[in-house]
């Protein structure tokens, strides 16, 4: 218990908690060894402080230890940057470029958010974790290293495996040992202790007295769910250390500083907020266009083959075009004569062969080919450049840059 004591202290590790503490006993047994370590949990909780106690106390705390965020770089770099490249391998390779697993060689790499890795860089990471090997990008000779890869995560891989966004020999191969880092609402009698602590730093910062709550803004912050986990709880006590009249702060007033209550207060909308909103009305309404004419065009056709199947029915006297056809194709003229084709006395009539042989064909509504067009239209707009199109699709740069390969467009 001392050494799971003093490895808190040394980290600035905060809290209690059965769950906290049994995973800190489990990272503290694997460091020792070389196995990969696979740490789930939510955004917020810390992962990132079990990965470097993982490799501050295994053989390889004299060595290198590097964290990558999967997720931040663009899916098109990936493998230069875990494997390196060589000389002219791609446009922009104007030299050979060392990768991590080669600049990390003997130490840790902590692979963080990995369920953002693409498949072709998962199939990579697999061989090296196997084999120990990694190809340059653009070369042909196999390199060798020696680096232990701790691995994270805040979803599930296994759903992301039977979605076929994740390969399933790279997961089990990851999980050797899983570690789950407990969300903060699972360790809440671990908030106050994590509260009093961050507004003590905030006001050794800030040079003023520490903030305090009374005991029903305490029990209030207990019972907060915090989705954003202990990154969450920090930014709160920063705003009350900064923004609190009074040094002892009632439930009413911290109330202001919850965003499940602070509903009432006025809400800053981002440029990228209004775009995103932009681009999904004008879509919706795009796509309701669609299957308005979809069924407007549904219904002309059973009229039709209707009137074929019994052309009694067309007769001077009691044929009412206005019943058949939909009411605003009915008007598309201005005027209230029903067209002269189909207000003639003589019936229509087709040859049987020519009835027997119709076949429906279903036009096309795929969202897909929808998303594609808006995208060539909005690179032609911009005259290919991806990061104004992106801006005005209201998407980010990263998921334009997955589009254009996912629908081969070329720039």
């Amino acid at each position: 218990m001392s050494d799971l004591q003093s490895i808190k202290n040394r980290f600035g590790i905060i809290g209690n908690s059965s769950a906290l503490n049994y995973s800190l006993s489990v990272a503290m047994q694997v460091a020792a060894t070389d196995l990969t370590v696979l740490i789930m949990g939510q955004s917020g909780v810390g992962k990132e402080a079990f990965s470097q106690i993982i490799h501050t106390l295994s053989g390889r705390k004299h060595n290198p230890f590097i964290a990558v965020n999967c997720g931040a770089i663009p899916e098109g770099t990936i493998d230069s940057e875990l494997f390196g490249h060589e000389k002219g391998s791609f446009t922009g390779a104007l030299d050979s470029r060392k990768g991590y697993f080669e600049t990390v060689n003997g130490g840790t790499i902590f692979l963080d958010e990995i369920g953002e890795m693409p498949l072709g860089t998962q199939a990579r990471l697999l061989r090296m974790l196997e084999t120990g090997e990694y190809i340059r990008v653009g070369s042909s000779k196999v390199q060798k290293t020696d680096v232990r890869v701790i691995a994270a995560t805040n979803k599930d891989l296994l759903e992301l495996t039977q979605a076929g966004k994740f390969r399933e020999d790279l997961y089990y191969r990851l999980s050797t040992v899983p570690i789950r880092v407990p969300a903060l609402q699972e360790r809440k009698e671990d908030i106050p202790l994590l509260f009093r602590k961050f507004c003590v730093d905030f006001s050794e910062r800030y040079h003023s007295a520490p903030v305090q709550l009374n005991e029903e803004a305490m029990q209030l912050l207990v019972n907060y769910p915090f989705p954003g986990n202990i990154r969450e709880l920090k930014n709160i006590a920063e705003q009350i250390s900064v923004l609190s009249r009074d040094k002892t702060v009632t439930a009413e007033e911290l109330r202001h500083f919850l965003p499940e209550y602070a509903s009432r207060l006025p809400v800053l909308s981002t440029h990228r907020d209004k775009q995103d909103s932009t681009f999904s009305s004008e879509r919706d309404i795009l796509y309701k266009l669609f299957f308005d004419m979809k069924k407007d065009v549904t219904e002309l056709k059973k009229m039709f083959f209707d009137i074929i199947r019994n052309p009694q029915i067309v007769q001077q006297e009691d044929f009412h075009p206005e019943r058949l056809m939909p009411e605003h194709a009915y008007h598309q003229g201005g005027g209230e004569t029903p067209p002269a084709a189909l207000s003639s006395s003589r019936p229509i009539i087709l040859p049987q062969d020519k009835i027997d042989q119709h076949e429906e064909v279903e036009e096309s509504l795929s969202i897909a080919d929808k998303e594609k067009e808006l995208i060539v239209k909005a690179l032609k707009k911009h005259r290919g450049k991806r990061k104004d199109a992106a801006s005005d699709l209201g998407i980010s740069e990263r998921t334009l840059y997955r589009k254009l390969k996912e629908y081969d467009i070329a720039e």
